[in-house]
């Protein structure tokens, strides 16, 4: 199974590079691993039917089955199963999906668009349904569902050029997402209340979890609303019919025969077990029969063969849903078995409506007429399909319909009636719709003038839709070839008894219903073909599609009311907000909860701790009055700075280096922002809003608060005092934070990493939003003394003439080259000094960075302190020698960086699972080299260096973003300007 799975998304990352190559034609390459996966399948089923499918996986004579841990902490793992039920539903996946790829190398053309990506999104979405079927653990089926989902929003939407096909994926990708949100409740649920979240485990267990109580009814109502939205029962019907936008290879596979089965996948998994509960019978049988007369009665309403086709397939989603709703052996065994009809006559005849709109250019059946004799074998085919859709001897709709009534006429509950007339009208519509598909598409209209053609598909067109029609004829000749996989599937119910599939089972009720149905079927399309005066029905009542598009609108409007309310472009707003929530919630729950209050009060550990203390005061404090914005951040600086010197007196050198090196990094930052922003601030004393400072004083009070009732409140051994002997013995290293970083909470870090990631490509976007990711320009091609020409005007202003001499001589004279773009700089901008110590602290500050990277391990540094030491390093050159020293410097993109640097911490952490342990395992080797003597390497070292990649392309990014930038933006422009442009940018800001 799991060979399968990944050969089949295998080929859908392979696709794009398959049909570059061979065009159109790589759609049969493709087909040949659907199709390999078909014949494996037909060899396991022998396997599959000596089973026991009552037992659990790992059982013995259990269903074959696979179980790899994954999240073991979680109760999660790749468990998957082949049962009766999973064969059956892949006989039509992999057997059907094939057949729709080949049928797709004649149905697009060579020159057509993305088909590459097409042909990908349906491999995969094979591939998705394939795990979703064979999913033992319910959290990895929810996973392969949103998947399918995902796939279908952009296989539906292939023709983005059509606004029609882009509503009608958003509609479905929203509906078929709201209900796999309540799914998920619904699975939690129940997996909360087992312990377990194996399907499998829950179906043993089902008799104690129905007796249980509403808590599992309501559990299993949400997890049928995901179910019917999946596969379009009222009244989420609507998406299905919109969805008829998409190719119709999509139409074939996806709403034929694979997608929509979902649902009716899910409600046959858990009918066996929880059919007794009290919601089921209602939402399965009451819906499901609803379902089948409002989706034939639409059917009959429609003109386009795709529209009559997908309102034919919603009414039997509720046909097939209905009658596995019942929960009985009987009922199992005749929806399993209908299951497998619809798929095949429904995806002949969605391929035959391609093939005419191929052909024809219309699906209109208003213009069609005539195709019978100018395409004879296309309509034998079609044929076939239609009746056995319309439940017509010797085809196999007809046998499973008969077991259907069969099973309908054994039912004792008070639902019994009920869908028995209700299966019997919805039978009678399928008849008048099949007949007015198979009329409207092949017949000759004598009224109207109609669309005729010459032109005849190829063979290689028609054969998928060979090989579907004979499978429909075969089984419906020969039924016991399916029956005892379809009836293995029953066991779990007891069995089907006496039921059987037959094609003649003598003159017995369900004959005499099929007679009726058909015969009703028969009036309802010679009263609509009557009455049918070419334009739709009026209808007085309001839709569900109407209903659905009022809600979304009112969500939008609400929406839009409170963006305007909230959203108001002020950035001091948006911090209230955040603050005030921060401090109402944690507060109103931290005063209900009552807490031991501190006896033991301690002022400070140390004498410097007051001063220290004091000094963090006085900054925060000059930080809130100071006039400009310079100062401003200076002071804030101070108290980032005082932090440093309390952590180092506390015994914490790692936590000291790593606040002392963000610190720098953050002020340089600022103060390379400040420079597109005015000097000044304009808030003093006199202006300061009370209503803020009443909230950061109260937010820092509760705080405090918090903090020392936390404390107060530990009854129990803090868990980081087992640190120092996890980090020595299980980690192999002497600095426990690095330790914990790389090892014990290795996950914590990176996800760390990844929000890194995310937020420098954040930045780097809105910096160059509309513009290419800024000009790596190389020391040869700028001309000496070009850069940075703005800082050349005012020095021209505010310097003597003489004073500059000295200056400019220095950076005309091609002997001073202390740095590799230095003298691209405008004389005044240079500085000798910092020039020439740049020049020799540079390789230094490196060659600390990588022993803080490496020594980290034992001593205090790591990948994080390391990256910042190496960022520091390129802030240096960047502020000497300006934006092309910066290129010159680091030639590698920081994007290659930050990418290489997540890929390296992956890689580090998947690397074991090859050799059978678990994710982000950690190795150590001791060994011995001359000279250096004794030494030890840890496989943690490569996540750190992982780590330090992707904080030096986040330090890289900022200065390329708020310094080589805006010194790009600037040059040229006078001091006046660039104070104008900088102004209006803030006042934007501040709005």
């Amino acid at each position: 199974m799991l060979v399968i799975l990944i050969a089949l998304f295998a080929t859908a990352v392979l696709c794009p590079i398959l049909f570059r190559a061979l065009k159109r034609n790589a759609f049969y390459v493709v087909a040949i691993v659907p199709a390999a996966g078909f014949i494996w399948l037909l060899t396991r089923i022998p396997a599959v039917l000596a089973a026991d499918p009552t037992l659990s996986s790992g059982a013995p004579n259990a269903p074959p089955s696979l179980s790899i841990d994954w999240i073991p902490g979680l109760n999660i793992g790749l468990n998957f199963r082949l049962d009766a039920l999973a064969a059956s539903l892949l006989l039509l996946i992999l057997g059907v999906g094939a057949l729709v790829l080949i049928y797709c190398g004649r149905y697009f053309k060579n020159d057509d668009p993305q088909i590459g990506g097409f042909a990908a999104k349906m491999v995969a979405f094979a591939g998705a349904m394939t795990g979703l079927v064979t999913a033992d653990d319910v959290i990895i089926m929810f996973i392969f569902w949103e998947i399918t989902s995902v796939l279908s929003y952009l296989l539906i939407g292939f023709s983005q050029h059509l606004i029609t096909a882009r509503r009608s994926a958003m509609n479905a990708l929203i509906v078929t997402t709201f209900g796999g949100l309540a799914m998920l409740g619904g699975l939690l649920m129940i997996g909360v209340q087992t312990g377990s979240y194996r399907l499998s485990e829950w179906i043993a267990q089902s008799d104690q979890l129905v007796a249980s109580g509403m808590f599992v009814d309501v559990a299993i109502a949400l997890i049928l609303i995901g179910a019917i939205s999946k596969s379009a029962l009222v009244p989420f019907h609507f998406w299905l019919p919109g969805a008829m936008a998409a190719p119709t290879p999509v139409s074939a596979y996806l709403h034929a025969a694979a997608m929509v089965k979902a649902g009716v996948y899910l409600i046959a998994r858990l009918a066996p077990g929880f059919s007794d509960t009290t919601f089921w019978v209602p939402i399965t049988v009451g819906i499901g029969v609803l379902t089948m007369l409002i989706g034939g009665f639409r059917a009959l309403k429609q003109y386009d063969l795709k529209l009559i086709l997908a309102f034919g397939t919603v009414s039997q989603l509720g046909f097939i849903i209905a009658i596995f709703g019942f929960g009985t052996a009987e009922a199992a065994f005749a929806a399993l078995a209908l299951t497998l009809a619809h798929g095949l006559f429904k995806a002949t005849l969605f391929l035959t409506v391609g093939i005419i709109d191929h052909n024809t250019g219309t699906r209109d059946i208003r213009k069609l007429s005539g195709l019978r004799r100018s395409m004879p074998g296309l309509a034998l085919i079609a044929t076939i399909a239609v009746a056995s859709m319309a439940g017509i001897p010797p085809l196999f709709g007809f046998v499973a319909k008969e077991a259907v009534y069969e099973a309908a006429l054994h039912l004792e509950t008070g639902w019994g009636i009920f869908a028995l007339i209700g299966l019997v009208l919805g039978a009678a519509l399928t008849m008048a719709y099949s007949l007015r598909f198979l009329v409207g598409a092949f017949g000759v209209k004598k009224k109207i003038a109609g669309l005729t053609t010459t032109k005849r598909p190829s063979l290689i067109f028609l054969s998928p839709l060979l090989v579907l029609s004979l499978c429909t004829l075969t089984l419906g000749l020969y039924p016991a070839l399916i029956e005892p996989l379809v009836a293995h599937w029953s066991l779990l119910q007891g069995g089907p008894g006496d039921m059987h599939l037959k094609l003649f089972a003598g003159f017995n009720s369900a004959l005499g219903l099929s007679a009726i149905s058909v015969s009703i079927g028969i009036v309802f399309f010679w009263l609509r073909k009557r009455t049918d005066t070419g334009a739709p029905l009026r209808r007085n009542m309001i839709s569900a599609e109407e209903i659905y598009r009022v809600s979304i609108n009112v969500v939008d409007r609400v929406a839009i009311w409170i963006t305007g309310r909230t959203q108001r472009g002020s950035l001091s707003f948006y911090l209230g907000v955040i603050l005030m929530v921060v401090l109402i919630l944690p507060l109103s729950i931290a005063l209900t909860v009552e807490t031991p209050w501190p006896t033991n009060w301690v002022i400070a550990d140390h004498p410097a701790q007051l001063v220290i203390g004091a000094i963090i005061i006085v900054g925060c404090v000059t930080a809130i009055v100071a006039p400009k914005r310079f100062m401003a951040v200076l002071m804030v600086s101070v108290t980032g700075y005082g932090m440093v010197a309390i952590f180092a007196l506390q015994g914490a050198p790692d936590l000291a280096l790593t606040q002392l090196l963000v610190e720098t990094i953050v002020l340089v930052s600022f103060v390379l922002a400040l420079r597109a922003l005015p000097k000044r601030l304009w808030v003093g004393l006199s202006t300061i809003k009370w209503g803020r400072a009443v909230l950061a004083i109260a937010l820092a009070l509760m705080v405090v608060y918090i903090a020392i009732a936390m404390m107060a409140a530990r009854s129990e051994a803090p868990i980081s005092l087992s640190f120092p002997e996890l980090a020595y013995y299980e980690g192999f290293g002497k600095n426990i934070v690095n330790v914990t970083l790389v090892d014990i909470r290795v996950w914590d870090t990176f996800g760390e990493i990844t929000v890194l990631a995310a937020a420098a490509t954040g930045v780097a976007s809105l910096v160059f939003a509309g513009r290419g990711f800024g000009t790596r320009l190389r020391a040869h091609e700028v001309a000496p003394g070009s850069i940075d020409r703005g800082s050349e005007a005012m020095g021209d202003q505010n310097s003597k003439e003489v004073g500059l001499r000295v200056a400019r001589r220095f950076a005309t004279s091609s002997n001073q080259d202390w740095l590799m773009a230095g003298n691209t700089l405008v004389a005044e901008r240079r500085s000798i000094i910092f020039e020439v110590v740049t020049r020799l602290v540079f390789h230094t500050v490196l060659l600390l960075s990588v022993y803080a990277l490496l020594s980290g391990h034992n001593t205090p540094g790591g990948g994080f302190a390391g990256g910042l030491i190496a960022g520091l390093a390129l802030t240096i050159r960047y502020l000497a020698g300006g934006r092309v020293e910066l290129s010159e410097s680091m030639r590698i993109a920081p994007g290659m960086l930050i990418g290489g640097g997540l890929a390296l911490a992956g890689i580090a952490g998947l690397v074991p699972v090859l050799f059978g342990d678990a994710i982000f395992t950690m190795y150590a080797w001791e060994f011995w080299l001359p000279i250096f003597g004794e030494h030890k390497f840890v496989t943690s070292t490569i996540f750190d260096i992982g780590v330090y990649l992707v904080v030096l392309g986040l330090v890289q990014d900022v200065l390329r973003s708020l310094g080589s930038e805006i010194d790009e933006l600037s040059e040229g422009r006078s001091p006046v300007e660039q104070h104008d442009v900088s102004h209006s940018a803030t006042l934007g800001v501040g709005r």
